[in-house]
């Protein structure tokens, strides 16, 4: 309805809408049995009890295979870095640890991260164990594991099967047994900022597994702002937000409404208050605002979108995504996560210059917040992509209201309309975006990847 009320264009494959077809997963524990030999010793791995069993993969029915230690499981070879080479990981059970090798480029490591697990099945492997310390865990595994199997959802073009594994932090070392090294040896290393060892482990697993499906839709939802230059306006600024949240889900102090207000209702209000500005604006090229889907499953959405775009993907000049800005404070600085990659960043400072915003780097690039939302699954496919933040510093209050956010309400029925923001910056932010998207747009020239970005060309597999 406001789509249309703005005068956009359908820009789906149905209308508005591109539906998508996906498998919803649920793991049966109770109907899965798993066997670990390590160290000459034949042992029962309880589940989940010893390991937890993700649904987000397809789960395959039957598992018998040998375990390889792979450091961080990183394949990084334009920064130093790479845990795969030289590897066969056929028919094998990668094993990694959490954690992210020191002295890496943030969104080097950041983006290998985002790309692990499909790296890994590229390579043959048929299984993934992840590996934390005990204190790493958020979430006490006693906790985890005593709340029924979550669902885990995948597109249904791409249901290839991978056993994807949680492994109990107090049962590291037994995955360890007969190698020769042991888990805290590991860990004694990256303490150390040394490169990780491969480890050919004594160890296979072994098991038959459970889980129930069903096919679900849900769509993507896109219309078109067509530019007005006939020599640009088949070429394409795609801006996005995502529709999704957790829905209805285990209750917290009696509540079971997961709202999403601020993650991310606020980043569909605030595409569809863009889109009535730029709109306004007649741009030369086209915009196509794309509200997508599955987003807290992976990126499902915008990675379909970007293996199946509505307009041809060569046409695609540039991504400009609006995800949980948090305008908990007012706003005195931007952060433009991927901005340092291309030259976005440069039209960014520009905009932010005009409009006394100066662009803050982002606080704490530990969180790999650059490959956490939809910008990056345009990033992985060539385009230049940002995202956007109100700006802080760490050891601000800022960072202890954002800390705050985090800890009490993010991912929780309380991202609700009781959290106090700051509207009147809010509107500032989508005058920055919209700001950022016309310069993009009237530009002459596309964005283009800065010298020496990886992401000039997709990282090969």
């Amino acid at each position: 309805r406001e789509l249309t009320r703005l005068g956009l264009e359908p820009a789906g494959t149905e209308g508005f809408l591109q539906p998508i077809r996906f498998i919803e997963q649920r793991f049966n524990p109770s109907g899965s049995t798993a066997t670990l030999t390590s160290g000459g010793r034949r042992q029962p791995v309880p589940l989940p009890g010893m390991a937890i069993v993700e649904a987000g993969q397809a789960i395959p029915e039957q598992v018998d295979a040998p375990l390889v230690f792979v450091g961080y499981g990183l394949h990084i070879p334009d920064a130093g870095h790479d845990d795969l080479a030289g590897i066969d990981l056929t028919g094998k059970i990668a094993v990694y640890v959490a954690g992210r090798p020191a002295g890496l480029p943030a969104n080097a490591v950041s983006s290998a991260l985002g790309q692990r697990d499909r790296n890994l099945a590229a390579r043959g492997a048929v299984g993934v164990i992840y590996l934390v310390p005990g204190t790493a865990l958020v979430t006490p595994w006693d906790a985890m594991t005593a709340q029924p199997p979550r669902p885990g959802v995948f597109p249904a073009d791409t249901a290839t099967p991978l056993l994807d594994i949680l492994w109990n932090p107090a049962e590291n070392e037994r995955l360890f047994a007969g190698s020769g090294s042991s888990f805290a040896g590991v860990m004694a290393a990256a303490q150390t900022g040394q490169r990780l060892p491969r480890i050919v482990l004594d160890a296979r697993l072994t098991g038959r597994f459970a889980a129930t499906r069903n096919t679900i839709v849900s769509p993507n939802i896109v219309a078109r702002l067509p530019g007005s230059d006939p020599a640009l306006r088949n070429e394409y600024v795609v801006m996005t937000a995502h529709t999704d949240g957790y829905g209805v889900g285990e209750p917290v102090n009696g509540d079971a409404i997961y709202n999403g207000a601020l993650d991310n209702a606020a980043g569909t209000a605030a595409l569809i208050d863009i889109a009535e500005q730029l709109k306004a604006q007649r741009p030369r090229r086209s915009i196509l605002f794309t509200f997508v889907t599955a987003e807290e499953k992976g990126l499902l959405g915008s990675r379909y979108f970007v293996r199946n775009p509505t307009v041809p993907r060569e046409r695609i000049v540039a991504n400009l995504n609006y995800d949980m800005a948090l305008p908990l404070y007012p706003l005195t600085s931007v952060t433009v996560l991927g901005a340092e990659e291309s030259s976005i960043g440069a039209d960014a400072r520009a905009v932010g210059a005009a409009m006394r915003l100066p662009l803050a780097p982002d606080p704490f690039p530990e969180r790999n917040s650059f490959i956490r939302s939809d910008q990056f699954a345009f990033i992985e496919a060539g385009i230049p992509a940002v995202a956007f933040k109100f700006g802080f510093a760490a050891g601000t209050p800022e960072a202890e209201t954002e800390r705050a956010f985090r800890a009490d309400r993010y991912h929780k029925p309380s991202d609700d309309m009781t959290t106090r923001i700051f509207p009147e910056d809010e509107i500032r932010l989508h005058d920055f975006i919209t700001a950022l998207a016309l310069r993009i747009a009237d530009a002459d020239g596309k964005p283009r990847w800065n010298a020496g970005s990886r992401f000039a060309v997709p990282p090969s597999q």
